[in-house]
């Protein structure tokens, strides 16, 4: 397939082919011309020429095609997940009656494949020389303790196991001894001034502070089985007295806490994203539970900064985000736009991923056209992951980008804008399109040392 002179001269831009420098470029860009042609010259009409009713049960066809795709993932393998088992994707729901009509003929299969390396584990020498060794135990021959005199050393094997000490409670004891002078014995006992407690009137150290809040929130142990394990460590720990303890010891990290936050908002780049988070309210019936929001906000090698919501209202952001300038990457939520249609410092620019996701499950609608977006972006992380590997800084990332990037994300625009006159909005190519916006393909260049 070929276009005209003319038709190419449009596509391109105005673009003269006539131009021997030009022409060059257009030979080295030709596979990806030929897919736009191909997209060009669709015969399908433009959707303002098409009966309504058609439109209709067109749209209805590709919703319920996507809806079908969607629970055959959910049910036979991947789940939301893009990494499919082969054999699943091969399975085809109205093909099954065909398959079991027909009688497979045995037949012997002879094949070579080659194994595939495994991981190679560290010996257990190396993998635990850095443990100290508490105990050395001596196993001496029988014979040479019944007669050592017969014998002599020539030398020794040694091996090791490991073991663990169980946690356990112990006591700190302060002494501050009272003494009186002897040459006045009128004058006041002298003491040492009582030290400052972490937990003013507790019993509570630093370390098991520090203990507790690694136990809760690095390796998600409840309080209520810290409360029940506690019991067999010497003394229950009662829950209420951790929960007091997490109040006083987040008050003390609390600066640490607003100056990530300050940072990153005195950056110029900065990640912002939201995720549901299941949890139980004291103010709700028992045993029921809410939804609240968790507020995630970072940058590229910077601090993650979590903040807790119990909404997804557009106020949330606001506050999150108030004072900020410069370039905030974001998912699709209306938030961010909202957000950024009132502060004019602020850049808004999509994310790559959530743009994938939409053209990977638009595969069975244009399996060609987005197969190649697909690829397209596969091609942009494959570049990204080299240059974290190269250790390329800020600077150098966003050179690259603009002189290795620009032509194809001019390109993956032509193909977008050219798709979305030939698709339905509401199907999943349609949705992937209006999704992708074109503020993310004019941005992707500047934005500093971020994927």
């Amino acid at each position: 397939m070929t276009l005209s002179a003319e038709a190419l001269t449009m596509l391109l831009g105005g673009i003269d082919l006539k131009d021997g420098a030009k022409k060059a470029w257009y030979e080295r860009e030709k596979r990806l011309l030929l897919i736009v042609s191909y997209i060009w010259i669709l015969s399908v009409p433009p959707l303002e020429q098409l009966p309504a009713a058609y439109l209709a049960l067109e749209s209805e066809n590709v919703a319920l095609r996507s809806q079908l795709e969607w629970l055959r993932k959910q049910v036979f393998g991947g789940g939301k997940s893009e990494k499919l088992d082969a054999a699943q994707l091969k399975l085809k729901l109205a093909d099954q009656q065909k398959l079991i009509e027909q009688t497979a003929t045995p037949e012997t299969v002879h094949y070579e494949r080659r194994r595939a390396s495994r991981e190679k584990l560290p010996l257990r020498a190396e993998a635990f020389a850095h443990l100290p060794v508490k105990e050395t135990v001596v196993i001496e021959p029988a014979e040479v303790l019944a007669a050592p005199e017969q014998f002599e050393k020539l030398g020794e094997e040694r091996s090791f196991e490991v073991d663990v000490v169980p946690t356990k409670l112990f006591k700190r004891e302060f002494v501050r001894p009272k003494y009186r002078a002897k040459a006045q014995l009128d004058r006041a006992p002298v003491v040492a001034p009582a030290r400052v407690p972490p937990v003013e009137g507790g019993y509570a150290s630093a370390g098991l502070l520090a203990w507790v809040l690694i136990s809760k929130y690095v390796d998600h142990a409840p309080r209520y089985r810290l409360e029940k394990m506690s019991s067999r460590w010497g003394a229950r720990l009662p829950r209420q007295s951790m929960v007091e303890w997490v109040r006083i010891a987040s008050n003390w990290l609390e600066p640490i806490y607003l100056g990530m936050r300050r940072r990153l908002l005195e950056s110029s780049y900065v990640q912002v994203d939201e995720t549901p988070v299941r949890c139980h309210d004291p103010d709700q019936k028992r045993g029921k539970i809410k939804n609240g929001w968790m507020w995630v906000m970072s940058g590229p090698g910077d601090d993650v900064f979590f903040d807790w919501r119990s909404s997804r209202q557009h106020g949330a952001l606001t506050s999150l985000v108030e004072g900020f300038a410069g370039i905030m990457p974001s998912d699709g939520y209306g938030a961010y736009p909202a957000y950024v249609a009132t502060h004019p410092e602020v850049r808004w620019v999509g994310c790559w991923a959530h743009a994938r996701r939409k053209f990977f499950e638009a595969q069975a609608e244009n399996s060609r056209v987005a197969q190649w977006i697909l690829r397209l972006i596969a091609w942009m992380y494959h570049q990204e992951k080299q240059w974290d590997e190269a250790g390329i800084d800020a600077r150098q990332r966003q050179q690259r980008r603009e002189r290795d990037f620009t032509h194809k994300l001019y390109w993956l625009r032509v193909v977008v804008w050219r798709l979305r006159a030939h698709v339905r909005p509401k199907s999943g190519l349609g949705k992937a399109c209006t999704y992708l916006p074109a503020r993310s393909v004019e941005t992707i260049g500047r934005a500093p040392a971020a994927r």
